[in-house]
C-alpha cells in the first residue's frame, strides 16, 4: 500500500505559475514510475506528465514547454511546476505510483482564471 497526499493547488491568474507537490508515505526510489493525472469538468482523467524511475519524462502535448515533473528521493515526494497557466489547464490534479499495483492521491484543485 502505498498513500500519497497532493498539495499546492489554488487559483491563479492566467500566466501565473503553480507547484503541486505529491508526498508519499515510503520511500519512491523503487517505484516504476509516478505520474500526474488531471481531470477538467465533464472530461475524462488524462496524464499530463510521467517520470520513470530511469528519469524518462513525457508530457502531454498542451502542456510540453510550461510544466516539469521531477522528483526528490530523499523526500519522497514528486512535483508538478506549472508555469504560463492557461484556463484550460483547470481541473483536479491527481497523483499516481506504479508498483505492481496503481495508487492515486485524493487530488488537488487548479484554477487558473482567465
Amino acid at each position: 500500500q502505498v498513500r500519497l497526499v497532493e498539495s499546492g493547488g489554488g487559483l491563479v491568474q492566467a500566466g501565473g505559475s503553480l507547484r503541486l507537490s505529491c508526498a508519499a508515505d515510503r520511500s519512491i526510489f523503487s517505484f516504476n514510475a509516478m505520474g500526474w493525472y488531471r481531470q477538467a469538468p465533464g472530461k475524462q482523467r488524462e496524464l499530463v506528465a510521467r517520470l520513470t524511475s530511469g528519469g524518462s519524462r513525457n508530457y502531454l502535448d498542451s502542456v510540453k514547454g510550461r510544466f516539469t515533473i521531477s522528483r526528490d528521493n530523499a523526500k519522497d515526494t514528486v512535483y508538478l511546476q506549472m508555469n504560463s497557466l492557461k484556463a484550460e489547464d483547470t481541473g483536479v490534479y491527481y497523483c499516481n505510483a506504479e508498483l505492481t499495483s496503481v495508487y492515486w492521491g485524493q487530488g488537488t484543485q487548479v484554477t487558473v482564471s482567465s
